[in-house]
C-alpha cells in the first residue's frame, strides 16, 4: 500500500489535467503588483507592465555590461515578472514602418483578388487580414527593405535575452478592421496550440518548457488607442503552470474578462511577452482604425518555428542588398539572424561533417562569412546551394 501511495503521489505530481485548475490558486498567484525598483532600467510601470523607452535601450545597449544588465532584466520579468514588456520607439525610422505597411497593404489588395489568406488562430474567420509568413513575403519582395525593418536592434535584443542565439523569426501581418470582434482568451504556441486532451499527454516539466522556447511580440504599424482594440493582456499569467488547461475554463475566461489590462500603442511602439501569458486581441470598437501590426514568432534553435519557410531563397536574395547597403556590423548581424538559419542541425552529417569543431557551419555563419570577406553575389549562390545540398538526407 505505501508503494501504492508514493506511485500515486508521483503520478499526481507529474500529470496534469483540467481538474488541477483552481481559480483560488491562480487568483492569488497573480496578485502581484510591478514595483519600477525591481526594474531599475525600465522607465515607468504602466497597469503593471514594464516600459522601456527605445532611444534609452539603444544608448544602453552599445556598452557591453549595461548590455547583458538590461537583458537579464528583461529574461526576468518575462519569466517570473510580469510577463510582458512594452517598448516605446521600438522602431524610431517611421519612414520604414510606413513602407512596411505599403508593401503589406499591396500584399493584402492581391490577396483580396486571389481570394485567398485571412483566417486567425483564435477569432472568427473573416474579422482579420492576414498575412501568414509575412516574414518571408517581405524579403523575397523587398530585401532592402527587410534589412532596414529586421536590422532593428531591439528586436535583435530582446530575442537573444530570452532565447539565447540562433533564434528563428517567424511573423504574421494582421490587421483588423473597424467593428473586428475580440478574440477569446488564450495561450500561444507551442501548447496553447493543441488540444485539452493532447496536453494531457506532456508531463509537468513539458508544461513549463514550453513557454521558453518562444517569444511572443507585436509591432505596432499605426496608432492604436485603447478604442481601437489593443491586446489584451493578464499580467504574471504565465506563472500558472496549468495555465494550458485553465485558459480554455469558462471560470478562468471570466476572470480574465473582468481583469485583464490594455495598452494604447503609438505606431513604431513594440510589445514582446512569455507566450504563456492569458492575451487575447481586443475589440475594434472604431469608424476608421484599421489596426494593424506585425505579429513575431520568434522560436529557439531548440525547438520548432511555427512557419516554414525557404531561409535559402531569403538568404539569396538578401545578400546582394546587405553588400550595397551602408548599415553598421551590429544592424547587418541582425538582419543576418532575421534571414539565415542559425542552428547547424538536424543536418546529414555523412555530407556535413563538423569539420574543425563540434558542429558544421550555419547558414548564418556562410552568410556573415561572405559579406565580411566581400564575396561577389555568384559565389556565395554558389556556396548556400552546396552548403543545402550537404544538409539533405
Amino acid at each position: 500500500m505505501k508503494t501504492d501511495s508514493i506511485a500515486k503521489r508521483r503520478s499526481d505530481r507529474t500529470w496534469m489535467t483540467a481538474e488541477s485548475c483552481k481559480l483560488d490558486d491562480f487568483v492569488k498567484l497573480i496578485a502581484r503588483e510591478t514595483s519600477l525598483s525591481d526594474y531599475p532600467l525600465a522607465s515607468a510601470v504602466q497597469s503593471n507592465v514594464l516600459v522601456y523607452e527605445g532611444d534609452a535601450v539603444r544608448a544602453a545597449a552599445k556598452d557591453p555590461d549595461h548590455r547583458k544588465a538590461i537583458m537579464a532584466e528583461w529574461a526576468e520579468a518575462i519569466y517570473s515578472g510580469p510577463g510582458i514588456l512594452m517598448f516605446k520607439n521600438a522602431f524610431p525610422d517611421k519612414a520604414v514602418i510606413d513602407a512596411a505597411t505599403d508593401t503589406f497593404n499591396a500584399m493584402i489588395k492581391e490577396q483580396h483578388e486571389a481570394k485567398t489568406g485571412g483566417g486567425d488562430h483564435f477569432a472568427k474567420p473573416g474579422a482579420n487580414d492576414r498575412i501568414w509568413n509575412a516574414l518571408e513575403k517581405l524579403c523575397l519582395r523587398d530585401p532592402e527593405l527587410f534589412a532596414k525593418y529586421y536590422s532593428n536592434e531591439i528586436v535583435a535584443l530582446i530575442s537573444e535575452s530570452w532565447l539565447g542565439t540562433s533564434y528563428q523569426i517567424t511573423s504574421q501581418l494582421n490587421v483588423v478592421n473597424p467593428g473586428g470582434e475580440a478574440q477569446s482568451v488564450h495561450r500561444d504556441y507551442h501548447m496553447g496550440f493543441q488540444t485539452a486532451t493532447e496536453i494531457e499527454r506532456f508531463p509537468l516539466h513539458a508544461h513549463q518548457l514550453s513557454p521558453v522556447l518562444t517569444l511572443q511580440g507585436a509591432v505596432a504599424h499605426c496608432d492604436m488607442p485603447v478604442e481601437s482594440g489593443p491586446t489584451l493582456y493578464l499580467p504574471y499569467s504565465q506563472n500558472f503552470v496549468p495555465g494550458y488547461f485553465a485558459w480554455r475554463k469558462p471560470e478562468f475566461k471570466d476572470y480574465f474578462n473582468k481583469n485583464y489590462i490594455q495598452l494604447p500603442l503609438a505606431k513604431g511602439d513594440a510589445v514582446f511577452f512569455n507566450p504563456a501569458l492569458f492575451h487575447a486581441a481586443g475589440h475594434n470598437r472604431t469608424k476608421d482604425v484599421k489596426r494593424m501590426a506585425n505579429l513575431l514568432q520568434v522560436s529557439s534553435a531548440y525547438g520548432r518555428a511555427m512557419e516554414s519557410m525557404d531561409r535559402a531563397a531569403m538568404s539569396d536574395i538578401l545578400y546582394p542588398t546587405l553588400r550595397k547597403m551602408k548599415l553598421s556590423a551590429g544592424e547587418i548581424s541582425n538582419a543576418i539572424a532575421a534571414c539565415a538559419e542559425g542552428y547547424a542541425f538536424p543536418t546529414n552529417l555523412d555530407r556535413d561533417p563538423p569539420i574543425g569543431g563540434l558542429a558544421p557551419q550555419t547558414q548564418q555563419q556562410l552568410m556573415a562569412k561572405a559579406l565580411a570577406e566581400n564575396w561577389e553575389t555568384d559565389v556565395f549562390t554558389a556556396a548556400l546551394k552546396k552548403h543545402s545540398w550537404r544538409r539533405l538526407t
